[in-house]
């Protein structure tokens, strides 16, 4: 972790600004599609949606990008779109989260000791970031392992969060091959875990099932113990 970094909000738990940056535009093409997605959604985020959950968590999960109709829409991770219902009820299951539904970003639930951010934090189009645009973003992923050092497993949803992760410690990819369940320690102290993304493709292929992530979500909770 390097010495001088911004630590989070502990009256929030939110980030600062080395994690987050709410008028960033550094990708074109995103800051383009989310000017034309606020016009027809004026009520809608439509903005770099800023990480949520425990400032102090062990426990970081790494998600895609935000969703048109979810993260986009309420400025929160995972809430509001198909993903959340998965991804909260097994956290709520594991004891990481005090309910087991999201709706909206001023409801009451509550991560414990866990922390969701994205590889990517604008809305791309397609849901599909561009490898530049994953770059770029990454230094705010990077400012996650910086603040405190409390983490200690990261939970990559896909391959590109897995990436994106190992990207963000300077890490090669092709050292830690991804697979669902597959369990890297990549230093003392610090272990990435991998799952499939909790996408709608995935679950309703049965290529991720509730089993298939509860006992992801069961072996970081050991780790943790």
């Amino acid at each position: 972790m390097k010495a001088g970094a911004s630590r989070p909000d502990a009256s929030t738990g939110a980030p600062q600004a080395s994690t987050y940056d709410p008028d960033c535009r550094r990708c074109p093409r995103l800051a383009s599609f989310l000017d034309r997605v606020k016009l027809e959604h004026p009520d809608y985020f439509c903005r770099p949606v800023p990480p949520f959950g425990d400032a102090n968590a062990k426990l970081l999960i790494v998600g895609l990008a935000p969703g048109l109709h979810g993260a986009n829409a309420t400025g929160r991770p995972f809430t509001g779109d198909w993903c959340g219902p998965m991804l909260f009820s097994a956290l709520y299951r594991a004891g990481f989260a005090s309910a087991p539904e999201s709706r909206s970003a001023t409801d009451d639930l509550k991560l414990i000791n866990c922390r969701i951010s994205n590889a990517v934090k604008c809305l791309p189009p397609a849901n599909k970031p561009e490898l530049d645009e994953i770059r770029r973003c990454n230094d705010y992923l990077r400012a996650e392992f910086e603040p405190q050092g409390s983490i200690r497993v990261i939970l990559a949803l896909g391959q590109i969060a897995h990436r994106a992760s190992l990207t963000a410690l300077s890490l090669k990819a092709a050292a830690w091959p991804f697979g669902h369940h597959a369990v890297h320690l990549l230093q003392p102290g610090l272990t990435l875990v991998d799952s499939y993304h909790v996408s709608r493709y995935n679950t309703q292929t049965g290529r991720l099932t509730v089993d298939m992530f509860d006992a992801v979500l069961a072996d970081i909770r050991g780790r943790l113990s």
